[in-house]
This record gives structure tokens, sequence and C-alpha cells, in this order.
């Protein structure tokens, strides 16, 4: 097959590469390809089952069209200051200007217009002063909330408008490599686990997701393409009352906390907050069972869940980030049997696993039946483990509560990013004809960047198409 331009990923980066491509008029030739499964044909069996199935060949959850994000909590981030480090690629100001325009799209497409966070700058100064004398940094970011519902008709209408502008997209369809021409790519060689093609292409766009930064990690070490050790997070999710949450749900919805803690001082950081959320499982290559959280627009829980992620980087002599938290997540599965594990934060500081029939008598009652009671200290590498007790300890000072015996943490929480690409500020590799684009490539982090970095990307795409 010959194209103009072949996608490989329709998660937000790609999505919206080939919708930007098309609103700036361009006359090329669009492939996308995607593993997963089409938005309608997307659907996680444990709403029934109310126990994850381990769906082959892929998670519904995690792949399809618009990756992870149709089933996540579905937030956009509206600051620059929050989703990876595109502005030092790119500069503050385009990414906050393009922010701006990439959330217009959102909104064409019915997004909801409230957006939570603004206004209230006396709470937000008084939560400020509690941070800052905790040691904490606030950053307090505008949220436009989709919803986990919302987001899967939003994403769907896109869909068809790409398909009814003539993007051509192959769902079911897993990339095996690129192709390659001495330092240039011809394309891309795919499967639908029974036949093999290849798809040869002007420009090859890479936005496979976190869940294809393992393979893109390796696709840059087999073809030279220029890249340097990236970060992994690791870390887990925290489950708290509605109560204990109430003042920072009301003022900020999502509060961003950022620290260095004693005594490693590694970064840990508060990432995707869900008042009134549940907690829930994801399942990666593998079999590795991660945990995130969702939130609705319509139905709710009692629970506020977040996640607390410490960020690690190696160099010399281990550099791969992603097989560390891999393993990480294997021990801590192998503990739960497959499952996600949970444990009181009291269990955790009085060196004592938790019990069932603890969680049966506690306040915060778990939004995730199926995690398994246990001890996560028991997988989770010291270092990590004291920089997240001395993280929720010092939170307990910004929320009063927060480090409370019966707050639960769920294991494992990964974020996997892709080995850094190297690459201009047009988003070129070192790779003729190959950019690398969202969650994979290292830049972003999250649905609002991974998108801004798309529309950039179709623009540049559309500059030089032969129309």
């Amino acid at each position: 097959m010959n194209t103009d331009v072949v996608i490989v990923g329709a998660g937000p980066a790609g999505i919206f590469t080939a919708l930007e491509m098309l609103r700036c008029g361009a006359k090329d030739k669009i492939v996308l390809v995607e593993k997963g499964q089409s938005i309608e044909n997307r659907h996680c069996p444990k709403e029934k089952t109310h126990k994850c199935m381990n769906c082959k060949p892929n998670c519904h959850i995690t792949t399809g069209f618009s990756g992870a994000g149709a089933f996540s909590d579905g937030k956009l981030s509206l600051s620059y200051e929050v989703g990876g480090d595109l502005p030092r690629l790119i500069g503050e100001d385009k990414v906050q200007e393009t922010i701006e325009y990439t959330d217009g799209i959102y909104l064409e497409f019915g997004a909801d217009t409230h957006v939570e966070g603004v206004g209230n700058a006396e709470e937000v100064k008084e939560i400020r002063k509690r941070a800052i004398r905790a040691g904490l940094k606030l950053v307090d970011c505008p949220i436009r909330h989709l919803g986990t519902e919302k987001a899967q008709s939003l994403y769907l209408a896109i869909e068809k408008w790409l398909q009814e502008k003539g993007v051509e997209i192959l769902f079911g369809c897993e990339c095996t490599n690129l192709i390659l021409d001495g330092n240039k790519c011809l394309g891309v060689a795919v499967t639908d686990g029974k036949k093999d093609m290849e798809i040869y292409a002007r420009h090859t766009v890479v936005a496979t997701g976190r869940r294809g930064a393992d393979w893109l990690e390796h696709v840059c070490a087999q073809h030279n393409i220029a890249h340097e050790p990236g970060t992994v997070d690791i870390g887990v999710r925290v489950e708290v009352r509605n109560e204990v949450m109430e003042t920072v749900n009301e003022v900020l919805y999502e509060s961003k906390l950022i620290g260095y803690p004693r005594p490693f001082k590694n970064k840990v950081r508060t990432f995707c907050q869900n008042p009134g959320g549940f907690v829930s499982q994801e399942n990666y290559d593998n079999d590795l069972a991660v945990v995130n959280g969702h939130s609705y627009k319509e139905r709710k829980s009692d629970n506020t869940n977040l996640a607390i992620l410490c960020s690690h980087n190696f160099s010399v002599p281990f550099n791969q980030p992603i097989a560390y938290a891999q393993k990480v997540g294997e021990l801590t599965n192998m503990l739960a049997n497959g499952h996600i594990l949970v444990q009181r934060f009291g269990d955790i500081l009085d060196g004592k696993r938790t019990w069932d029939k603890e969680l049966a008598r506690s306040n915060v009652r778990p939004t995730l039946p199926d995690a398994v009671a246990g001890d996560i200290t028991a997988a989770m590498p010291y270092r990590a483990m004291m920089n997240i007790i001395n993280f929720i300890q010092a939170a307990d000072e910004v929320v009063p509560g927060f480090a409370a015996a019966e707050t639960l943490l769920y294991s494992p929480e990964l974020k996997f990013y892709s080995n850094r690409v190297k690459m201009d500020t047009h988003f070129v590799t070192n790779v003729e004809g190959l950019h690398c684009l969202g969650d994979s490539s290292g830049w972003t982090r999250g649905l609002m960047m991974a998108s801004v970095m798309g529309v950039l990307m179709g623009r540049e795409l559309a500059g030089r198409s032969e129309l």
C-alpha cells in the first residue's frame, strides 16, 4: 500500500495530526494504523463480570481509537505547566497558544463548556500557603473535565469525522517495524494477525502512546534513532473519603502537588485526581496489571482517588527505565495473584499487611472490588516507598486526614514513557521522514499535551503537502 502519510497509533497525538492536516486543507492521503478497535467496538466486560477478564489480544481500556483517553478520567489540563516537557522543546508561549486552540476543537466536538479550578483566588491562596509550609509546590491548573463516559462519545464523533473526510483507519492492525532505506524511513510493516502488509509513505508518524513506549524504545535502538534515557514513574493510587478532599475538590477540582521529600529528594507528584471517582485496572502486554482511576460526569462514588508518582531516571550502567518499572509491576502482580494490591496506610506504617476484614470495617471502602488486600511494601522498592510515605505525610499538612490510618494505597501505578526521542522544533528526527509524537516520544504526558503535539505535527505536514 502507498500513501502520503501513515500514522501509527490512534491516540490523541495521532488523531489530532490527521485532524489538523484536514483542517489546514491538506489533500494528502492519510492512513491511520491502530492495533485496537474502533470506539463503538471497545467494551470492557468488567462492567458485567465485576472482575478483569484479561481480554486478548488487547485490553479494551488501553487500546483502540483515542487510546486510553476514551476510558480514562477524561481531563484536559489547560496550562502549559502540566503535561510533560514539550514547552522545553518549542517554548511555553507556543504551547499555551496551541492548548487554547486545541481546547476549541474539543469544544467543537462536544466537550463540556465548564472549566474546573478557576476563580476562588483566596481559597487557592490558603491551600498554597499550607503547601509551602509542607515543603510542596501547588500547581493550580484549569481543568476541562470530559468524564469517562462523555469522552467516549466525543472521540466517536472525531472518529466518524475523520472517516468521512477520507482518512483510512486500519483497526486491529499492529505495526511490527519501520521500513528503512539507510537513513530514510519509507513506511511501516504491519499485521492484522493473519496477513502481513507494508505501507509506504512520504512521512511516517509514530504516536503509540504509553502502551507502545516499550516497543518504540526497542525500535529506536534497532534503527539508531537518536534518543536519550527518559523518566519512568512508579507509585501508588491513593483513595480517601470525599469528605477529606472536600475543600480541594471544590476549589481546584484537581490539586497538583509536587515535592522532593527527604532523604532521597526524588521528584514526587500527585496526578489524575478523581473526585467521586473509581479506582480501575488496566492490562498491558505480558499480562501486566496496573492501577488507574476513572471519573464519570454522572456516576459518583463516596471516594476521591489520585496517583502519587515517584520519578526515576537511569543512565549508567543501566538505562532501561521501562524494564525496571515492569519488574516492579510484575512482582506486585505476583503477590496479588495477577490482580491489584491494596493496603491501608496505617498498616504500612505499622509494618503489617492488610486483611480483608480490616477493609470491611473501614470508613474508606475500596471502589476496585477485586483488589487484593496485602503488603505493597513487599514489592515496592525501598527508595520509592520512602518517597511515597514522606510525601503522603507532607500532603497531610495541606489536606488534613490525607495520611489517616485507613487511607488506601493501590499498587502498581506505573506510567511508561519512552526514552525521549531527539527531535528539532519541527518534530524531525535524525531519520528522514520519521516523526515521533505524544507520550511514546517521551515529550508529553496526558491527553491535552499529546493532542497539542498532534496539532503542531498536522500543521507541519500540511505545510509540506503536495497540493
